[in-house]
């Protein structure tokens, strides 16, 4: 239970704060970052370098100043060491695609009231449409959010002793990358459809780990999907099917495992009341928006899915991640 106490000015700051959300978005699709990283600029030039409105920049410029994300010199701007750190193209740590991915949800979520109405969902698939820059924006910032967890959770999961990871729905591969560097004896398979294989095969060879990990083509739901594991990772994979289509798929990556292989599932994990935390709850109303009938689950429902698909010793992983995130684990120990 959630027990914030609200004043006015907090419910009115809520309401209005998708301005500076839509400043941030706008200055990312322009590459505003980029042009201003390391060097001062004035409106004009940057304007003139992104062939935009010399008045307009002004006023983006100002915004963005305003809410600490660039530092004003007299008449030029430039960006903050964290701008230029997270929001710079020309950074390792770019995070301009989650980013993106976030522009291309807010049309849908203005029109939530039509999907409670409805039932949902009421926009086009975002993560694997026919659109490659949203495409591109989904999958990338699934890398950037992965990225900054991944090194941890492999860390801490100890898969040592164990050889052969299949990382299903796995993206761009980014799970199935810091696994192997945690395990160097372990190789990795990535299963994904097949649009986003030139995606997890360039950042796989970015890593310089594509003779220990392949991606391996096809519909999870639909194709049939390799064996011989004895780990499969599926990470925010299940918040995009119902309960039932969810048992179903953890069946399937059940009968990848040999016998005393795991299964670890991470999601977005609501409280057993499904009243908390906030972002699970918040990201259901995502799902309904996008899917016809995804959500986020609670830990208990998690554990049945999971029993039901024949996994043994069900657990929550002792491990706290942001934004109420969570690993559940079960174990293999009969076919």
């Amino acid at each position: 239970m959630n027990t914030t106490k609200w004043t006015i000015p907090d419910l009115l700051q809520l309401s209005g704060g998708y301005w500076s959300t839509c400043a941030l978005h706008a200055a990312v699709k322009l590459d505003i970052f980029s042009v201003l990283d390391g060097a001062a600029r004035s409106a004009v030039e940057v304007a003139e370098l992104r062939h935009l409105n010399p008045r307009a920049t002004a006023m983006l410029l100002d915004a963005l100043t305003s809410i600490g994300l660039l530092e004003k010199q007299h008449s030029n701007y430039i960006a903050t060491m964290f701008s230029a750190t997270n929001l710079s193209k020309a950074s390792s740590g770019y995070l301009g695609h989650i980013i993106m991915h976030h522009h291309h949800l807010m049309s849908g979520w203005s029109r939530l009231d039509e999907a409670v109405t409805t039932g949902g969902p009421i926009r086009d698939s975002i993560s694997h449409g026919n659109d490659e820059t949203i495409r591109e924006s989904f999958l990338m910032g699934m890398f950037n959010l992965a990225s900054l967890l991944a090194p941890r959770i492999a860390q801490t999961v100890g898969l040592s002793g164990r050889y052969r990871l299949l990382d299903l729905g796995g993206g761009p591969g980014t799970y199935a990358i810091h696994f192997c560097l945690a395990n160097p004896e372990m190789s990795a398979v990535v299963y994904d459809l097949p649009t986003t294989r030139i995606f997890a095969e360039g950042t796989i060879a970015r890593f310089g780990l594509s003779d220990k990990i392949v991606f391996s083509p096809g519909d999870y739901h639909a194709d049939p999907v390799p064996t011989g594991f004895d780990v499969a990772w599926l990470s925010h994979v299940l918040h995009s099917d119902s309960p039932d289509a969810c048992t179903t798929l953890l069946r399937k990556a059940v009968s990848t495992l040999d016998i005393g292989g795991i299964l670890m599932v991470q999601e977005f994990i609501l409280e057993n009341a499904k009243d908390g935390p906030p972002f699970p709850a918040l990201f259901s109303l995502n799902m309904l928006l996008g899917t016809d009938a995804g959500q986020s689950y609670s830990e208990s429902e998690l554990a049945d899915m999971m029993a039901e698909a024949g996994l043994s010793d069900v657990r929550r992983v002792a491990l706290e991640l942001p934004n109420g995130a969570g690993i559940m684990s079960g174990r293999k120990i009969k076919q």
